[in-house]
């Protein structure tokens, strides 16, 4: 089977191959082109075919990580779009939850009033209404206020609708005719219902997700049929599959319908890929993913081999609420191209703000005259000028150093200390929003590995986990694209879900064993659709719980097969243990809500294989220059000799002390004095500290 995984960043797009039965691997890195992604990806994939002799129409699957939704949303660059909702509810995307996104702020924006996903002059109200807890009609569906609405939004240049009727997640009948409707009167507009993308309760979350799904439509759906296009033209018949929120892939036809599962699509793969690397080859289990691109760094947290899953409360893009499964991934504006100024206050800061791709750091010598994060690790020598991306591209030392000696004369302060400063500045940012998700959740980073990927993240992880006390870190075998090889350890999954609202000593077992009876018939529909074999299908059950009266819940497995007291009473007190685990207390005796019902698929996908690493020689052997670097130590600037090493040459085994640089074609490793770097099982390479076993 011979697969390619694609993932799309800000800077660069990388791309990986892999023959899952004889394990040859390769990869490559292009320039991200922003004007049309599309175009970067195809190169990319038509440059790693003809370099390595990879037949092109032999390719069986293709798996995509793309920023096209998250960039939407960010940018706040979508469609058109309007909404049809209930007499009365026209402002609840306005109004939202009066909750203010910074209690104690009198100056803020609050995105979903300052930027709204669909303005108020698209929102149109018919006359419909239904009411809980069944559902029942209390007045029909004005079909004639449906169809008014739609020519006004016609006339007004909408071309995306979202349709979101109050209590739809418990009869979603009416929303499907208003779409039917909609497309009867605006053929070829992009129509979503709040039922299809997210059949639960709260209303403005669901709202918000539905517009957010109608927000970005147009363009993910226009995007994905441009990639198959250009894949056939290259003589590929490959699948398509695109990266989900959730840790799973969908075909390209699911995502063109709810393009919303895209969201933070290259970002959980990471999280898999890291997970995979360092759970399966150097077996460890408490991991704290740490993926640093060119325009953000990315924080995942694997506890015991498994990655943390978003709560309702925690779920949101751009400051937008959304109700859609995601692994749950920090995300902060630090990378390779994060641009170092002083602020009008006279503060020395980095980032949030990215020279991207283009122009890029001022050493790229495209034209950037910002200084850079990356300008800092040339001028510091940990970026060597003449081997980046294996040699491909030189950098520009010069238009570095004067980047960053200009910003060095508005401080006040030497180049070197400049640029010092850059990176501590950077990496104690990152060290916080680590600590983030994990002290102030009650773990202890030192409990942790610190897994460290992307093109800057072997750049800066051994001075972030010096900072946090973490014991060791993990870098992969291709660092720079383990975003695209994680792609290539997933799976095609689907989560359905729906809500339930039953109480502990009163729950329903034929209504609740008779909803996951047909989540478990629909789950099976979208993968036989997809020509899976539905016998080989894993599903796992969970529930949104929480005690009566509480405002958000917790998420806890619910045992498979038919339920009955003694499986709700499993249900009950792992709902307890969660909760004393989360908040450090519980109420056994207090009544429990079953807020949702939820059931996940997981069809299996071909997997890149495991790599074995053959030849190479000692550090002696992998050397290929020694060179002044400068790093800080006991709190003094201080030059070192440092060796500049291949790790293609580096052999398992092969160990290297600091102060080092280690080179390969898609990252740089900085091993800082004290530490040292080992070459171990499946050509990963461990930092640390302490004697390496």
């Amino acid at each position: 089977m011979l697969m390619i995984g694609v993932d799309v960043g800000g800077t660069f797009t990388d791309i990986i191959f892999t023959d899952t039965e004889s394990g040859e691997t390769h990869t490559h890195k292009t320039p991200t082109t922003p004007d049309d992604p599309s175009r970067g990806v195809i190169n990319g994939i038509h440059e790693l075919c003809q370099r390595n002799n990879v037949p092109a129409a032999d390719i069986d699957h293709v798996l995509h990580g793309t920023t096209i939704a998250t960039n939407a949303v960010l940018e706040h660059d979508g469609a058109v779009t309007g909404m049809i909702t209930n007499e009365g509810f026209r402002d609840v995307l306005h109004i939202g939850r009066h909750q203010r996104p910074l209690n104690y702020s009198i100056m803020q924006d609050i995105p979903w009033q300052h930027t709204p996903l669909i303005k108020r002059r698209h929102r149109k109200v018919v006359r419909e209404r239904r009411v809980p807890p069944l559902g029942e009609i209390i007045e029909p569906l004005n079909e004639d206020d449906v169809r008014a609405a739609a020519r006004e939004l016609r006339a007004a240049g909408v071309e995306s609708v979202a349709i979101c009727f109050l209590f739809s997640y418990i009869d979603s009948s009416h929303e499907d005719r208003a779409r039917d409707i909609v497309l009867e009167e605006i053929p070829g507009a992009f129509v979503t219902t709040s039922a299809s993308v997210s059949p639960q309760f709260r209303e403005f979350e669901r709202f918000t997700t539905a517009a957010m799904n109608a927000f970005i439509g147009p363009g993910v759906r226009s995007y994905i049929s441009e990639i198959g296009g250009k894949l056939e033209a290259e003589g590929m018949a490959a699948d398509l599959h695109i990266m989900g929120s959730h840790g799973g892939v969908a075909t390209a036809e699911m995502v063109s319908e709810k393009p919303i599962l895209t969201l933070l699509s290259g970002p959980a793969a990471g999280v898999l890929g890291g997970q995979w690397t360092a759970t399966g080859d150097v077996e460890r289990r408490n991991l704290i993913t740490f993926d640093i691109g060119g325009t953000s760094a990315d924080i995942g947290l694997i506890v015991d081999g498994v990655y943390s899953e978003a709560t309702a409360r925690d779920t949101s893009i751009g400051g937008f609420p959304v109700l859609v499964s995601m692994i749950d991934i920090t995300t902060i504006g630090a990378g390779g191209g994060s641009i170092a100024y002083v602020d009008s206050g006279g503060a020395f800061k980095v980032g949030p703000q990215s020279a991207g791709s283009q122009p890029g750091p001022a050493a790229y010598g495209r034209g950037g005259a910002e200084p850079t994060v990356s300008d800092a690790n040339v001028v510091l020598g940990r970026l060597d000028a003449n081997n980046f991306l294996g040699g491909e591209m030189e950098l520009d030392l010069d238009a570095a150093k004067k980047v960053i000696s200009k910003l060095a004369g508005q401080l006040g302060m030497s180049d070197v200390e400049t640029a010092e400063g850059v990176l501590t500045i950077l990496n104690n940012n990152m060290a916080n929003a680590i600590r983030s998700r994990t002290v102030q959740k009650g773990l202890d980073p030192r409990d942790f590995s610190l897994v460290a990927f992307g093109g800057a993240g072997p750049l800066h992880g051994a001075d972030v986990a010096d900072a946090l006390g973490i014991p060791e870190v993990v870098i992969p075998p291709h660092p720079g694209i383990t975003s695209a090889s994680g792609l290539l350890t997933t799976d095609l999954k689907y989560d359905l879900l729906k809500t339930s609202f039953q109480i502990s000593g009163d729950v329903d077992l034929g209504r609740m064993n008779a909803d996951f009876a047909e989540l478990e018939a629909m789950l099976l529909a979208q993968y036989t659709a997809d020509g899976l074999d539905p016998g080989g299908i894993e599903m796992q059950r969970t529930g949104d719980l929480r005690y009566v009266g509480q405002g958000y819940e917790l998420r806890v497995t619910v045992p498979p097969g038919v339920l009955d007291d003694n499986s709700m009473e499993m249900v009950w007190q792992e709902f307890s243990a969660r909760h004393e685990a989360e908040y450090g207390h519980a109420f056994p005796d207090n009544s429990i809500e079953v807020v949702n019902i939820r059931l996940s698929g997981k069809g299996q996908m071909p997997k890149i294989s495991r790599r074995n690493v053959t030849g190479g020689g000692t550090a002696a052997s992998a050397l290929v220059r020694t060179g002044s670097c400068v790093f800080r130590v006991e709190d003094r600037l201080q030059e070192f000799e440092t060796g500049y090493y291949r790790r293609d040459e580096l052999a398992e085994g092969a160990v290297v002390d600091g102060p080092a640089v280690i080179l390969q074609q898609d990252t740089t490793t900085v091993v800082p004095p004290t530490w040292r770097a080992k070459i171990v099982l499946g050509g990963n390479m461990i930092l640390n500290k302490g004697e390496l076993s």
